[in-house]
């Protein structure tokens, strides 16, 4: 398989062939995305949800009313869960979500949905992406110049570049991430996949 090579301005220069380590040669299994989609997804949880028990309510504990002889059912606190304003029964306390997969997992699920990018011809490669400033419209026009204006696209980076990172973070639909960060989830949110080439040369070395 291989993917279009474009240099700095956007043209298209040469054709490359993408190395197995990357790309892979499984097609897709959803059960082996599914989990570890699922897994990234758990652990991004931050699982602070919580609701007040019956002893955190600050009610007064007198009991409503007599025991008997108002032909009512009994009831001792105001703070039960049958009323409004009462304690959550069974209610979410805080918790950990994370849990994870093997790497040899992982990085099956990384090959495999790039191999599906592949296969779409929707790996494209850059020689090199970098600004002298920080502009948005720096990383508008990069995008616009590959023809992939209104998708959702992905670029890989080699090495961690201030400048490519802010022109990038205010534009919806377009991510900016580290070779040595990106996962399966990453990819399988975007449509497009835009490597430099020491991106995609450290991306084999992880992957090999």
């Amino acid at each position: 398989m291989k993917a279009p090579l474009f240099n700095s301005s956007g043209e298209k220069v040469d054709m490359i062939e993408l190395p197995r380590e990357v790309v892979g040669e499984k097609k897709p299994k959803k059960a082996v995305l599914w989990e570890v989609a699922r897994m990234y997804q758990a652990n991004r949880r931050r699982g602070t949800h919580k609701t007040k028990s019956r002893g955190e309510l600050a009610y007064s504990t007198a009991k409503l009313f007599p025991q008997k002889g108002l032909g009512r059912a009994r009831h001792g606190s105001r703070s039960a869960n049958i009323f409004v304003g009462g304690y959550k029964a069974f209610g979410p306390k805080p918790r950990d979500y994370s849990y994870s997969v093997p790497k040899k997992v992982k990085r099956l699920a990384l090959k495999m949905v790039l191999h599906d990018r592949a296969m779409a011809n929707r790996i494209y490669l850059v020689e090199s992406i970098d600004f002298e400033t920080p502009k948005t419209k720096n990383m508008v026009a990069l995008v616009n110049k590959l023809g992939l204006e209104g998708k959702k696209v992905i670029f890989v980076l080699g090495d961690y570049k201030k400048n490519v990172y802010l022109s990038g973070r205010n534009i919806p639909k377009v991510d900016v991430k580290l070779a040595k960060d990106i996962n399966a989830l990453d990819v399988l949110n975007h449509d497009y996949v835009v490597m430099e080439q020491d991106g995609l040369k450290k991306l084999e070395e992880r992957l090999t």
